[in-house]
């Protein structure tokens, strides 16, 4: 997606935490996750709801009604794909296939989607937060991956904005904020390891930039060392910026 460089007003100096793959089979590691920050600080995050899971459907009317509390506490909702499955066309050489089998595990749902499949799953996650009565600012596609039919759909939705793994994108006035999310890798405990002392080093370097952007995964909730590590992050990041959601910062942005 074309876009440039913020030149009007400038960024807010924040920290935005979001809670991926928010859905009713990962629910339970989530509230550990919630608790887990609210240990730390009681500052509002980004979920990144799944309206379908893995095709496993959007839950009972209590997930629901979890999801409202948080919005009503001050938590932002934000669109996370539709079913987070990668079920496109096979990849196309090797590099297509590290980007989407090994680096995002097969669950990069918008890497090689055509046109219709991927505004139908688009049009099928806005509705869902519509019946809801949800506010919907924000679009994150699973493993941060968007072909351009997605990148299309987003122009034309009036949504707010868009992230990928290394910015924020304002859809409404086709801007972008360069700021590397710090993201935990779990499967295996070499990557654990040298995630801890990727988003160390990450986080020492970003200290001069406006918005520092951590993204919490379920999976994080079994690993205590990992939740500990971005408990200090955020911990440290308080000190001196202002925790925004996703939603929140784009409207400090703006000056409105």
């Amino acid at each position: 997606m074309a876009t440039r460089p913020a030149t009007t007003e400038p960024a807010p100096r924040a920290v935005c935490v979001s809670l991926h793959d928010v859905a009713p089979a990962t629910w339970p590691a989530c509230q550990q996750l919630l608790r887990a920050v609210e240990a730390v600080a009681p500052i509002p995050l980004t979920l990144l709801v799944v309206p379908n899971y893995r095709r496993r459907g959007d839950g009972d009317a209590s997930f629901r009604r979890a999801l409202s509390r948080r919005l009503d506490r001050g938590d932002e909702l934000a669109l996370h794909g539709y079913v987070h499955r990668d079920e496109g066309p096979p990849p196309r050489g090797p590099g297509d296939w590290l980007r989407r089998r090994w680096y995002t595990a097969g669950e990069g749902e918008f890497a090689a989607l055509d046109r219709a499949s991927t505004h139908e799953r688009l049009e099928a996650g806005r509705r869902w937060f519509a019946q809801n009565d949800w506010p919907l600012a924000g679009f994150v596609a699973p493993g941060w991956l968007m072909n351009e039919p997605t990148w299309a759909w987003l122009r034309a939705s009036g949504l707010r904005y868009a992230t990928t793994l290394r910015a924020l994108h304002r859809l409404d006035e086709l801007r972008c904020l360069p700021a590397q999310s710090l993201v935990y890798s779990v499967r295996g405990a070499w990557r654990r390891g040298l995630s801890r002392a990727w988003n160390a080093h990450l986080d020492r370097h970003l200290r001069a930039e406006p918005l520092l952007r951590l993204s919490l995964h379920p999976a994080d909730a079994a690993f205590p060392r990992v939740v500990a590590h971005w408990q200090g992050l955020i911990a440290r990041a308080l000190h001196d910026r202002e925790p925004l959601t996703k939603a929140g910062f784009c409207v400090r942005w703006s000056g409105e």
